[in-house]
């Protein structure tokens, strides 16, 4: 589904910046980056242009709840597959209301949700934050068990380490259970 509504826009000037521009977006609105000798007519040139090209990006790494629940059985099968039997998720889904953590898992229900901060992540990110809530299907706590088995998965330190560095460069603080 295409957004109906234009973004707001920040464009910061630099003098540092030559000929380059960039863009990224910074929560609900767009960062456009410019050389500061652009004329008016050329920033809104490309303004439109990098919208362009940020929505193109969007939608090509659309992720959807079916290819979510997908990644979840492969997860499974391959870090898991001695509680295959046991890991079978109701639902596995990208939610937008998660403000504190980056997943949850309900074990009562076998409802597994993923903040939609981490879709345009990196995959190994997103499989790690994954297995995470998979494995509380099997251990609902994190206690030494827990992380024996989310340490099966060989990038399980590394995405730690990014998901923290993502929390305190953009000053949020969440949490990975």
């Amino acid at each position: 589904m295409a957004r109906t509504r234009k973004p707001v826009v920040e464009v910061r000037r630099s003098q540092r910046r030559r000929r380059t521009v960039s863009a990224y977006r910074d929560g609900e609105r767009v960062v456009v980056l410019i050389p500061d000798r652009f004329s008016r007519a050329e920033e809104t040139e490309w303004v439109e242009r990098m919208l362009a090209r940020l929505a193109a990006r969007e939608e090509r790494i659309r992720r959807t709840d079916e290819e979510l629940l997908a990644r979840a059985r492969r997860l499974t099968s391959r870090y898991l597959p001695d509680y295959a039997v046991r890991i079978v998720p109701t639902s596995v889904r990208w939610v937008t209301n998660q403000n504190g953590r980056w997943g949850s898992c309900t074990p009562d229900d076998g409802t597994i949700r993923i903040s939609h901060r981490i879709q345009e992540m990196p995959d190994w990110v997103i499989d790690y934050v994954l297995l995470h809530e998979l494995t509380h299907l099997i251990v609902p706590s994190h206690n030494a068990r827990f992380w024996d088995l989310v340490g099966r998965y060989p990038k399980s330190e590394r995405a730690r380490g990014y998901l923290e560095g993502i929390s305190a460069a953009t000053g949020l603080v969440l949490a990975d259970d």
